[in-house]
């Protein structure tokens, strides 16, 4: 059984000193008043009288003592208690400090995911086909949705140019019908959440739809940085400068 070391407080001692004082003056008293008080001829106080009015005195310093004791001892009791709560207030402030770097660590390697993704840009349709599979893997990652559909919309037609629908590992879904203008006005009506990319000097809008109501700002901002990039990935396969320098012999390049 493990022993209790019990050290009293310098209150805790002070108090019980001159409660002790105290104690020895009530003790002692009778001995210490061993005559009357005489303070004239006609002014004679009585032995026990003396007696009485000092123990009376002693016996009212010591409540007061008491009272101060019990006083002092409920503000340090306080004032533990506010040291208490200061420390747990603090220890969470640290705890959520440590999850919010955690956070910014994740969201730190999503960025990172999202912008490095490969050495060489999409030179076919099946290319393409693959950075979509990427990039619905990072929406996975981001949001906790089922599926996520990704559609690229000319916005002088409203016309679908190319889509991509993938649900998550072990999901049955089934393909969302929803309308092209309904993304571009990205309806809040929906039990989905649309979000488009930001170029508005472009002929082409890509959205992106996940089953979720409401997401937070900063899984917003990845998404929407994942539509940007699969906007100019799209950009750049479809170039005509890009289709041109392709077909440059090598000789040529070197020349």
């Amino acid at each position: 059984m493990k022993k209790l070391n019990f050290r009293p407080s310098l209150l805790q001692i002070l108090y019980l000193i001159i409660f002790s004082l105290l104690f020895v003056l009530v003790v002692f008293t009778p001995k210490l008043i061993s005559s009357s008080l005489y303070l004239s001829e006609n002014l004679i106080i009585e032995e026990e009288i003396v007696e009485g009015v000092l123990l009376g005195i002693m016996f009212f310093l010591g409540v007061v003592i008491v009272n101060l004791y019990k006083h002092e001892e409920a503000r340090q009791k306080e004032l533990l208690e506010k040291i208490k709560n200061d420390k747990k207030t603090t220890e969470e402030k640290l705890i959520d400090s440590f999850k919010y770097i955690g956070t910014l660590n994740v969201q730190i390697q999503e960025i990172k995911s999202i912008f490095n993704i490969s050495d060489k840009y999409p030179e076919t349709k099946n290319d393409f086909k693959k950075f979509f599979h990427f990039f619905s893997n990072r929406v996975f990652g981001i949001v906790n949705s089922e599926w996520v559909l990704f559609r690229i919309i000319d916005n002088n037609t409203l016309k679908t140019i190319s889509e991509h629908f993938e649900s998550r590992v072990g999901s049955t879904c089934t393909y969302p019908h929803i309308s092209n203008k309904a993304i571009i006005d990205e309806n809040s009506e929906l039990s989905f959440t649309i979000i488009i990319s930001n170029p508005q000097n472009l002929n082409i809008l890509v959205g992106c739809v996940v089953p979720v109501e409401k997401i937070s700002n900063e899984e917003q901002i990845f998404i929407q940085a994942i539509a940007n990039e699969i906007t100019m990935l799209y950009v750049i396969l479809k170039s005509s400068f890009y289709k041109k320098v392709s077909k440059i012999p090598e000789r040529e390049i070197h020349t």
